[in-house]
């Protein structure tokens, strides 16, 4: 078949796709790479806890004293799994959601990445693998508001009945076994998945996967060098074709359209992929180097596999080609609540060591001297 001869098949192809999912030519306008950015902070991993989230962001001064932008023109970045392990993932959502519209008309931007744990939530595959990361807590926080109503009306005739028989019962026991028995249920777990989606979907699956600000990357696990040669933009919008689809699929009760997923539940996907954080550096140097080219970056940051530091040094890899940012910062894990700053291409860390630090939580004495001391700038920095 001739080039001329195939491109009105390849035009109506394409027809369907964007027929399919109307959402799509939307989503491949959504930016990926900025530039001449001065200053980024990049938070990691927060796996629910929203204290310690609001501890970093008043003490990198993103917002004030009421949780309002304060930032400017900062590019703050937080690299996924807000979800999953602890109890609050609904309250940073809300946060960051906020903050985005704040950040946006002052100037900055607030950039919210996907991780592995809102894919699993999103598409309910969190169930049927650890459903014990989905806690009590966030179970409940994501079912529909009159589901968990009727629920809880249940939960307290329950409690009554059982109360009348021992006067010496552990409610506490009783609640967390109810509630737990409900989140083995698949008709409660499609509740959850379906309300996740309702309220907070549209959101969610049109946040980017990977992002480029200067010449860094950001991503949540990592991209491997297969991955680089797509580019930030196909890695992007076919995880959105993918999940939309999946999403189209679940809420219908059919088989997804797009057939084998290229990206979605991928263990080597930029979502799942762990290499940079665990292989020895010796056996992925060139993999490294190579995957940089293709991507246009220098450095890539990256979270997913936790990494509970003492110092700066031991947030980098392959000489500092590659930060992880996942400290540890949810209590579940007891890691410090630390953030990587970024000013002019040099990188500094938000506390470690000083966390609390009055000084250092008012960026004070600590972080300045690093300003002034740059701790590591990025390799051939202009």
């Amino acid at each position: 078949m001739t080039a001329a001869r195939f491109r009105p098949l390849l035009l109506y192809c394409l027809s369907l796709v964007f027929l399919a999912f109307p959402a799509f030519s939307r989503s491949a306008d959504i930016p990926y790479e900025w530039t001449t950015i001065e200053r980024i902070i990049v938070i990691g991993d927060l796996h629910g806890d929203y204290d310690n989230f609001v501890k970093i962001l008043k003490g990198t001064q993103v917002v004030d004293p009421d949780l309002h932008w304060a930032a400017g023109k900062v590019h703050l970045v937080q690299t996924g799994d807000v979800m999953d392990r602890g109890i609050d993932a609904r309250r940073i959502f809300d946060l960051l959601m906020r903050l985005e519209k704040e950040a946006e008309e002052a100037g900055g931007m607030v950039h919210v990445l996907l991780g592995n744990h809102e894919e699993m939530n999103l598409t309910g595959t969190v169930f049927s693998g650890n459903r014990e990361s989905v806690t009590l807590d966030q179970f409940r926080t994501f079912l529909p508001d009159g589901y968990r109503k009727q629920e809880e009306d249940s939960l307290v005739k329950r409690i009554i009945k059982l109360r009348s028989r021992d006067r010496y019962l552990r409610e506490k026991d009783v609640v967390d076994a109810f509630w737990s028995s409900l989140r083995d249920s698949p008709s409660a777990q499609r509740q959850y998945v379906i309300n996740l989606n309702e309220q907070y979907g549209d959101w969610l699956r049109e946040l980017n996967v990977a992002i480029k600000i200067n010449d860094i990357v950001f991503v949540h696990g990592g991209i491997s060098e297969k991955y680089s040669r797509w580019g930030l933009r196909e890695i992007n919008n076919r995880f959105r074709l993918e999940i939309a689809d999946y999403w189209r699929a679940y809420r219908r009760r059919e088989l997804p359209r797009l057939g084998q997923p290229q990206i979605l539940y991928r263990g080597d996907s930029p979502l799942w992929y762990r290499e940079f954080a665990t292989v020895p550096e010796e056996d992925l140097k060139e993999e490294l180097d190579a995957t940089l080219a293709n991507l246009g970056a220098k450095t890539m940051i990256i979270a997913h596999t936790p990494n509970i530091p003492k110092n700066p040094v031991e947030m980098q890899r392959f000489g500092g080609k590659i930060w992880i940012v996942d400290t540890g910062i949810s209590h579940v894990y007891g890691g410090p609540a630390a953030a990587l700053v970024i000013q002019n291409g040099y990188f500094n860390v938000w506390g470690l060591n000083d966390e609390d630090n009055e000084e250092s939580n008012s960026l004070g004495a600590s972080l300045l001297r690093l300003q002034l001391e740059p701790f590591c700038p990025i390799p051939d920095a202009r």
